[in-house]
């Protein structure tokens, strides 16, 4: 018997309820096509909720989650939120920390047809997402940001060994199923203890892949790197804040974010959610790029798909990569890619890449 997939759907704030809908009515096609049946399930989150329930991320949302298979998170604006909210954890990385999903996989790929800095990009940056420099996730309690006097702002990195080997395992495993090179991005001629630690984990995690090409670089250098020759690069393995940064320059430089994938997992559990914000300026306008977002879905069924030994996950990632790229090739796109299409019309195009595809299949 075939199984039921059970995945959340959080729409988010700005522009979310626009793309979000977008991915979930593509993926429902795709798996559709794949022979894969999936149950949706509708959850409160963001300003919505703050309306509906008090706050951005009610409990009631976390524990719906911890019993899906996955779930798709729209963009979130909290900057907007009234206080206290503002000043929480934002929903994203109360997720992230709630659920330990500590790989951040954020693919950067050129499509034909889309402009781009670089034609022949396609890498990934496996970003370690619980640690590091970003302070509202390196402690168990509170932040890492403190201010002994009001002239005075410290903040902690940590960098630990466990976290370290959990998040280069994932980086080797994913350059060994493609072009078998990884790239270690570091500060550790600065930061001796803390990405130095993390460097030299990582290069201890290499020897159990002698098939892959090992080679490493200072973020600085990098980002010259990535703009200059990024059709070198595979997989690129970093800390936290150095991940953020250069996946938002790899998306640019593959045509522009509202491209950019990404998927954060646990061992157990996938999120997926486009790399870019909720871009409040284009709400609501039908403007939205939203092939982040589907591209996003792909990601988590691919994931799934491998978790759980399902072909049909698999070719359901497929199929809707497919579609998007052949829609992209074909000279339908949003205005970020040069095109003129709106949201609903680039999205109806690629459901009809799925549906045609689909049938030639």
């Amino acid at each position: 018997m075939s199984t039921t997939y059970r995945l959340g759907v959080l729409e988010g704030d700005g522009i979310g309820p626009e793309i979000v809908p977008s991915a979930v009515e593509i993926a429902t096609a795709a798996a559709r096509a794949a022979g894969v049946s999936v149950d949706w399930v509708t959850l409160p989150l963001g300003a919505a909720a703050i309306e509906s329930h008090g706050t951005p991320l009610p409990e009631e949302t976390k524990e719906a989650l911890a019993g899906l298979d996955g779930w798709y998170l729209g963009p979130h604006d909290s900057v907007g939120y009234p206080e206290p909210h503002n000043s929480a954890l934002n929903p994203s990385g109360s997720l992230r920390k709630h659920f330990q999903l500590f790989a951040n996989i954020r693919p950067a790929k050129s499509f034909p047809g889309a402009k781009a800095v670089c034609d022949g990009a396609d890498l990934v940056i496996v970003r370690e997402n619980t640690e590091g420099f970003y302070a509202d996730r390196n402690t168990f309690a509170g932040t890492g940001e403190f201010m002994p006097t009001p002239d005075t702002a410290i903040m902690m990195g940590i960098v630990t060994r466990a976290a370290t080997e959990r998040v280069a395992r994932v980086a080797f495993e994913l350059a060994r199923s493609r072009r078998k090179k990884l790239t270690i991005v570091h500060k550790a001629n600065v930061l001796k203890l803390t990405t130095g630690l993390f460097r030299t984990v990582c290069q201890e995690v290499a020897q159990e892949y002698p098939d892959v090409v090992v080679d490493d670089f200072h973020i600085d250098a990098m980002t010259v790197h990535l703009v200059r020759r990024a059709q070198d690069f595979d997989v690129i393995v970093t800390e936290n804040m150095f991940g953020d940064i250069l996946s938002d320059l790899a998306g640019e430089i593959s045509g522009s974010l509202g491209t950019a994938p990404s998927i954060n997992a646990s061992a157990t559990t996938a999120m997926a959610q486009a790399s870019h914000g909720s871009a409040p300026d284009i709400a609501g306008r039908n403007l939205a790029n939203p092939v982040a977002m589907i591209l996003s879905g792909a990601m988590l069924f691919e994931w799934l798909g491998a978790r759980h030994g399902d072909a049909a996950l698999t070719a359901t990632a497929a199929v809707i990569q497919r579609a998007v790229a052949d829609t992209i090739a074909a000279g339908v796109s949003t205005r970020d890619l040069g095109g003129t299409a709106s949201t609903t019309e680039f999205t109806t195009a690629v459901s009809k890449a799925v549906h045609d595809g689909a049938g030639q299949g």
